[in-house]
């Protein structure tokens, strides 16, 4: 049987409201009262009922968080600064895979919803018209992290990924590689967009149209950055130098160049975006954009508990600074 609440009081000889008292933290018990409760609780194991607690006070104190791939360096960074922040605020995490899923994304804010939390975080790919209308209709704060929503309906934290992708470029066109390939992924999402979007500016800023046999696009793993590696470099006017739009594709890429006999970044340069942990893992170490993962979780969070909290919030869409960190895919200038 559950020890209860009713079973501390009984056994301390004190009321109900004087157990909820104590687990609650109200400071309006005598010190020598609080102490025999609590004796008490630690004797019988007497654990609260969150969901009673919540019921009571219409807040359970837990927040959903949405995650693409839990496996992924890049979202588990993410989450690390999603929970930190939680912690902070006293809040508990519930974490769902959505695996990129728009039914399976929909499903787990119904699912995230029917267990009351009081806030969810969202981390996705495109966000579709019927995202929008479960945001919409949402009775609880929603906030997005490293996810944009063209429609502008829902706060979220990003970086700008246009001007990322385009200094990226740059970076490669200034090092005097004339037309970079691009490695990107296949969905079409407004992110996706907005980095292709940089990446023909900064072409066009030096004189280049778009070579489409120079992108080559795929799912954001390693092995799809090996398969575009050999892509490219049997090209009849091989690129010099190959802008890759995630860390993990960018690995990929390396290998895949290193096994058709090329040197990087002698004979290759090739920059990433993210910064994640495996820049500095692979050999030649990731020239790459320096995204602020954990920050960007961490800031969603802390915006999101804003909200549940009936605080002013300034800035309801955050961008967060980026920059370019320099290793040895890429040559120095």
């Amino acid at each position: 049987m559950n020890v209860t609440i009713y079973d501390v009081a009984r056994e301390a000889n004190v009321s109900m409201a004087t157990v909820s008292r104590v687990v609650n933290g109200n400071p309006n018990v005598k010190p020598a009262t609080r102490k025999k409760v609590l004796n008490t609780i630690e004797q019988l194991g007497y654990r609260p009922n969150a969901v009673a607690r919540g019921l009571a006070s219409k807040k359970t104190t837990t927040v959903g968080v949405i995650i693409p791939d839990i496996s992924s360096i890049f979202f588990s960074e993410l989450a690390r600064g999603i929970d930190d922040i939680a912690n902070m605020y006293k809040y508990n995490i519930i974490l769902s895979n959505s695996d990129q899923n728009v039914d399976k994304e929909v499903q787990l804010i119904n699912t995230m919803l029917e267990k009351q939390v009081d806030g969810i975080v969202f981390m996705g790919g495109k966000i579709t018209e019927e995202h929008i209308q479960q945001f919409k209709t949402s009775p609880v704060p929603i906030a997005l992290a490293a996810t944009v929503d063209p429609t502008n309906t829902v706060s979220s934290v990003n970086i700008d990924y246009e001007q990322a992708s385009y200094e990226a470029t740059k970076y490669l066109i200034d090092n005097g590689n004339s037309h970079p390939a691009y490695v990107c992924a296949t969905e079409e999402t407004v992110t996706n967009e907005l980095k292709f979007k940089g990446y023909e500016r900064a072409l066009r800023e030096a004189n280049q149209e778009v070579d489409m046999s120079y992108v080559i696009k795929g799912d954001i793993t390693y092995d799809a950055g090996k398969d575009a590696a050999e892509k490219l470099v049997h090209l009849p006017n091989r690129p010099s130098s190959i802008h890759v739009a995630s860390d993990e594709m960018a690995l990929g890429v390396i290998h895949g160049i290193q096994d058709q006999g090329l040197r990087v970044p002698e004979d290759i340069e090739v920059f990433g975006f993210d910064n994640t942990r495996l820049a500095t893992m692979v050999r030649p170490t990731l020239s790459t954009i320096v995204q602020p993962m954990y920050d960007i979780g961490a800031v969603a969070m802390r915006l999101l508990t804003k909200y549940m909290n009936k605080e002013e919030v300034e800035d309801a869409n955050v961008i967060l600074p980026h920059q370019i960190m320099e290793r040895n895919s890429t040559k120095s200038k």
